[in-house]
């Protein structure tokens, strides 16, 4: 077992905030960290850095940003659309290793919403949706549950298409001038 890593007792995480797990599940070794966050904006750069701290940890360093942009995308949304930025309420995030990558769930305490209305580009003065089309275009899968009050992404990182790579570059960097103008 690597430092940083703790086998689950009894299938119960021990309580450590930087910790990522490693669980066995009919011997297959799986690393996974959850966390909780308030749903409050500034609690953004935490999720940030598990986030990449995990990425280092799986040694993806090379697709983390397109996993940290959706995942932070979906983060964010929880906070604002899901949970209507009250900090009362929470956001779970949780990170672990699936067949073939990465995934990230993350779960809200709102109402749900509608999710099949969203994920296509949105007209030029429209924002709402933008963040879903993101993630649809940056995720190799993305599955929602609870209601809308759930999201999964799915990142294949073992030998991603070059074409596929690109096509999310691009995507990454017109959102980025979407922002800017």
């Amino acid at each position: 077992m690597t430092s940083g890593c703790v086998l689950f007792v009894n299938n119960v995480p021990p309580i450590d905030k930087y910790c990522v797990y490693l669980h066995l599940d009919k011997k297959i070794h799986v690393m996974k960290e959850s966390f909780v966050i308030q749903s409050d904006m500034v609690n953004m750069p935490e999720v940030e850095e598990r986030l990449f701290h995990f990425c280092r940890q799986c040694n993806v360093g090379n697709y983390c940003s397109a996993i940290s942009v959706a995942t932070m995308q979906a983060v964010e949304n929880a906070i604002v659309h899901g949970n209507q930025g009250d900090a009362s309420k929470r956001v779970a995030v949780t990170l672990g290793l699936c067949r073939g990558g990465i995934y990230a769930e993350v779960a809200d305490e709102g109402c749900g919403f509608d999710y099949e209305k969203f994920g296509s580009l949105p007209a030029n003065d429209e924002v709402q949706g933008e963040g879903i089309f993101i993630m649809k275009q940056l995720a190799d899968r993305i599955t929602f549950s609870e209601g809308g009050r759930q999201v999964r992404l799915e990142f294949e990182v073992a030998g991603i298409d070059p074409t596929d790579a690109l096509q999310r570059i691009a995507v990454l960097q017109n959102s980025r001038a979407m922002v800017l103008a």
